[in-house]
């Protein structure tokens, strides 16, 4: 019947606008270019392959040792997909590595120092995932790491809850974050700060239209013994 019909047809021009997180961080982050998106996806590749082969590791063992599958984790090496946070989180463990060595490296070696300079930072940007990390905490053996984190609109860690050992807490410095602890969600605004346990099952977005920026502190559980 028609009036069956027409909701449908008015629907059709809502949800040819309705975009996907991942297609609004994409669109966001274009003016970096496909080339530059993929250049740095062929080096987290090759940091993943060497970090795998220095652990005497094949793609399977690694693959199997992280909770994620091999033919992922060789795609992810070969730079033919994007990692989300999550995946990097656990090849670190799995390596039993800080998650700052898929970050960019600096272009020469710089001495030990307590002090982080604007133009030092290390990077770690997954565009199509809307996300863009800053190393803003010293080069050391310190499990302790603190960054500026960047959300383009629709920016998240994934659609999965993120959960292992150790603590994280943040501020929100612009726009909004929306986390998600185990069951429960909280939208925090800038000024809002927060800690938790790494244990609880967790997730982050940006759901507003705007960027948003926040400090990150990971600290690992071997911080703790």
């Amino acid at each position: 019947m028609p009036s069956k019909k027409s909701p449908a047809v008015s629907d059709r021009p809502r949800a040819r606008k309705a975009r996907t997180p991942t297609a609004i961080a994409r669109e966001a982050s274009a003016d970096n270019g496909d080339h530059a998106d993929s250049a740095e996806l062929l080096r987290i590749g090759s940091i993943a392959r060497d970090l795998r082969k220095r652990a005497g590791l094949g793609l399977q063992a690694l693959a199997e040792r992280a909770g994620i599958s091999a033919a992922m984790l060789s795609q992810i090496e070969r730079g033919l997909s994007t990692p989300s946070l999550r995946s990097l989180r656990l090849l670190s463990e799995a390596l039993e590595i800080p998650i700052s060595r898929f970050f960019e490296q600096p272009a020469q070696a710089r001495p030990p120092s307590f002090v982080v300079r604007m133009n030092e930072r290390r990077r770690l940007r997954l565009s199509p995932t809307g996300v863009i990390k800053d190393l803003i905490s010293p080069d050391s053996p310190s499990w302790i790491e603190m960054y500026e984190l960047r959300l383009l609109p629709g920016g998240s860690s994934g659609n999965d809850f993120h959960r292992h050992d150790g603590e994280k807490a943040g501020y929100v410095l612009e726009g909004q974050l929306q986390l998600m602890l185990g069951q429960e969600t909280f939208v925090l605004n800038p000024g809002d700060a927060f800690r938790f346990p790494s244990i609880v099952p967790h997730m982050f977005r940006n759901p507003s239209e705007d960027a948003a920026r926040i400090i990150w502190i990971n600290a690992s559980a071997a911080t703790r013994e």
